[in-house]
Formats: structure tokens, C-alpha cells, sequence
């Protein structure tokens, strides 16, 4: 379990529990392949924080680029078959390369591969929960990555960061550190002249005015903007980051003052409810009326089919759903518990009405409130 919030960089060498998160471009030479020694400089620093004591989970891009060469690809595929295809080949030479750098320094490796969808519902983030801890307590370090052999939407996105910062939430990590091919936040582009490193986030809010850059490296397709988001998540669930670049890893990890530190700003969320609003991709929507809105948003109430004026998208019970006014804002966020075939003679009706009609298995919530989620626009 997670110990007090860390209150700034210097205290990261208390930390119990870190995840560290490494992109593409900082695994890469200038062609593209894959660097042995960017790789085998990465885990000597994790593995010497590791023998000291701390548990660490490695959340790492480049399994594509990992398999351009072998593949005779010169650049990261645009199509999606082809991205797949790269995955599959790179991941198992990507993972063969970390258990190589680790065995030096007598640390076992475990993949984990993981989508958004194997997480949101209940089962299963409890079935990854379970592994990670496992894994940890039997002195592992947990290679995780999310699995583009399989994945659409994810691979598109390429949001690692995201996914970093959820695996943080998911293990109880007392820091989350995001290491890219740059050494910090700056207040504009870092290759402007008179450019400055922001060294402290206090409030994400103090970052409305930096100009920030939207697109990652050839190899990866992060960029500056899904780090951003990444530190909103971890921190706005109590879990303070560090940006700084790969090569800085050494100093990040004893507490030197390099990159840029987001302090912790909220609480824990439950888990289940975190990557239901962070990593769920909604298979329809719920358009509520006033009063729905209402008990939902500021009571915190369950949705009833009587508060439904219509129904979008194709979908299965259980899906995620998105819950929107009849305007088109979204305010929240749930598993529903009907299909999308199942709901239009459902809508506008009472529960009590429709078990007096239909039987007692419709007196059930449309979304209950524990699977529910309000989103902060």
C-alpha cells in the first residue's frame, strides 16, 4: 500500500512503490531499431533502486519499433494490420531484451500485457490487480505495455502515458515517472531561445498559458500533450509525477532537482471508477432529461430508465456508456445494465411499472451508482 504523498522530487529515494513509464523514442537510435545500450543504461538505474528496496513496475513503449527492422519496415506503419503486425514481432524481442538487462543483476522480469477493456470491468482489473501485486511481492519487476498485437483504438491513441498513470493508480504507487527524450516541462518550446524549465506544478491550472506541443517522435506517438494528461490523472488521484528525459533516470530516482515535479492535488479514487473514466471507450450514450441530470450530477444518484429520453449506439449490457443532457454535454460516465435492443421500451417508465409488466427482473437500475463516474469537463 502507498505511503504518505511525497511532498517533492528530493523525497522520491523514501518512495516503497514507483512506476516508471519509458516511450519509444528514448528506446530508439536514430533509425529507429531498438538501442541495446539506451536499454541496458535504463535498467541499471531501475535495477539499483530495485536491490535497495523499492518496488518498481517499467510500463514501456516499443514493441512497434522494435519490430521495424525485422519486419524491413524503414518507419512506423500507418495501417493498423501492419502496427499489429510489428507488435507482435517486436514485443517478444522488446521483453527478451529487458529479462537480458535484468538477469545481469539477478532481478526476474514479467510481461504484462494489458487493453483499457481488460480493466474497466470489475473481474478483470481485479485478475491485473492481483498479477501485479503478486508479481511485485515475489521481487519481479512487471514489464507492462498495452497489448498492440489486439488493440485498435489504443494503438491510434498511443497513449502509454495514460496507461501509466493508471497502472500507478492500480498498484498503489507512492510516484509516477515519465521518461521521454526531454529533460522537463518548459514554459514554450524548449528549442526557443530564452525557454524555461518549469521545475514545480502545483496545480495543473498553473499551466493554461504554456505553450505545448501535441505530436510525440517517428517511432512512438506520444507527445507532450498525453504526458500532461497523464500527471492530471495520477495527480488528481494523489499520486505526484516527474517528467524528465531517460537519460536524467539515475538522478530522478535519488532525488536530484531535475524535470519538472506535479504535486499530488486529490484523493485516491476507487480504482474501477478511475479507469472507467480514463480508459473506457463508451459504446453508446444515454441522453437524460433535466431532472435526470439532476439526481445523477449533484445527488449522485443511480440512472432510472424513467430518466431516459433516448438511446445511442449499439451496445451490451455491462458496456460503458457515456450519460449525456439532451444538448450533447456528457456529465457522466457508467456499466449499464441493459443492452441497447433491450432499452427503447424501457425508457420513461418506473421500475415498479416495469416489474408489474415485464417481471422482476427489470427492477434493476439502468446504471447503478457505484458503476457510475462523473467526468470534470
Amino acid at each position: 500500500m502507498a505511503r504518505a504523498v511525497l511532498r517533492g522530487r528530493e523525497e522520491l529515494p523514501s518512495a516503497g512503490r514507483i512506476v516508471v513509464k519509458v516511450g519509444s523514442s528514448s528506446l530508439t537510435d536514430a533509425s529507429g531499431a531498438l538501442d541495446g545500450d539506451r536499454l541496458v543504461a535504463l535498467v541499471g538505474a531501475l535495477a539499483a533502486r530495485r536491490l535497495a528496496g523499492l518496488d518498481v513496475v517499467l510500463v514501456s513503449s516499443g514493441a512497434i519499433a522494435a519490430g521495424l527492422g525485422p519486419l524491413g519496415l524503414v518507419r512506423r506503419p500507418r495501417d493498423l494490420a501492419t502496427q499489429q503486425a510489428a507488435a507482435s514481432v517486436g514485443q517478444g524481442r522488446l521483453v527478451a531484451r529487458y529479462t537480458a538487462a535484468f538477469h545481469r543483476h539477478a532481478i526476474p522480469v514479467g510481461q504484462v500485457l494489458l487493453t483499457a477493456d481488460d480493466v474497466v470491468r470489475r473481474t478483470h482489473y481485479r485478475n491485473a490487480q492481483r498479477t501485479l501485486y503478486r508479481l511485485l511481492g515475489l521481487g519481479v519487476v512487471p514489464v507492462v505495455n498495452e497489448n498492440d498485437t489486439v488493440a485498435t483504438q489504443e494503438i491510434r491513441f498511443g497513449d502509454n502515458d495514460r496507461l501509466a498513470a493508471l497502472v500507478a493508480h492500480l498498484v498503489h504507487a507512492d510516484a509516477l515517472v515519465l521518461l521521454s527524450d526531454v529533460d522537463a516541462l518548459y514554459d514554450g518550446p524548449p528549442s526557443r531561445p530564452g525557454a524555461r524549465r518549469i521545475e514545480r506544478v502545483r496545480r495543473l491550472g498553473e499551466l493554461d498559458q504554456v505553450e505545448i506541443g501535441s505530436t510525440g517522435s517517428s517511432v512512438g506517438t506520444g507527445g507532450m500533450v498525453t504526458k500532461i494528461e497523464a500527471c492530471r490523472i495520477a495527480t488528481s488521484s494523489g499520486i505526484p509525477a516527474l517528467l524528465t528525459s531517460a537519460d536524467n533516470v539515475e538522478d530522478a530516482l535519488t532525488g536530484n532537482p531535475v524535470g519538472t515535479w506535479f504535486d499530488a492535488t486529490g484523493r485516491r479514487t476507487p480504482t474501477r471508477l478511475l479507469w472507467l473514466a480514463h480508459a473506457a471507450n463508451p459504446r453508446g450514450d444515454l441522453v437524460l432529461d433535466a431532472g435526470a441530470v439532476e439526481a445523477v450530477v449533484k445527488r449522485r444518484a443511480s440512472l432510472l430508465p424513467a430518466g431516459v429520453v433516448e438511446v445511442r449506439g449499439a451496445f451490451e449490457a455491462r458496456d460503458p456508456v457515456d450519460l449525456c443532457d439532451q444538448s450533447g454535454h456528457v456529465h457522466a460516465r457508467g456499466l449499464v445494465n441493459y443492452s441497447s435492443k433491450e432499452l427503447p421500451g424501457l425508457l420513461g417508465r418506473s421500475t415498479r411499472e416495469l416489474v408489474q409488466s415485464l417481471g422482476k427482473g427489470y427492477d434493476k437500475e439502468l446504471v447503478h451508482r457505484d458503476d457510475l463516474v462523473l467526468l470534470v469537463p
